[in-house]
């Protein structure tokens, strides 16, 4: 069973991933800011964090860096409304594994989550 952590500061985006993704099998912790995320990166250790850019606190690229720093083996998939060729490169270069862009099928990203964790 895979540790998943889930930043977003959409309680719609939350909650729905979260059940799909437990009813797949996974761990789920959620963080509705990327102050939040930080801590359950350092308590909980988990393999793979989907990630929002635009959040309170601490922005997911800061997040992702952190991430990356602490752990480099840590999978990061980017979920986020900014659609810009340069901001889909910024998070590809700063350590993202995947970046998809809102709005999304929830089928595809957890299939998306199984091919990166296995």
């Amino acid at each position: 069973m895979s540790k998943i952590l889930i930043v977003d500061d959409e309680p719609n985006i939350l909650l729905s991933l979260e059940y799909l993704l437990k009813k797949d099998g996974h761990r789920v912790f959620i963080a509705r800011d990327g102050e939040e995320a930080i801590g359950i990166v350092d308590k909980d250790s988990p393999s793979l964090v989907i990630l929002d850019i635009m959040m309170p606190k601490v922005d997911g690229y800061e997040v992702c860096k952190y991430i990356k720093n602490q752990d480099p083996s840590v999978k990061v998939i980017f979920l986020s409304a900014k659609s810009k060729k340069q901001d889909i490169q910024k998070g590809l270069a700063i350590g993202a594994d995947l970046y998809l862009t809102k709005p999304f099928v929830n089928k595809d990203l957890v299939a998306k989550v199984k091919a990166i964790l296995n």
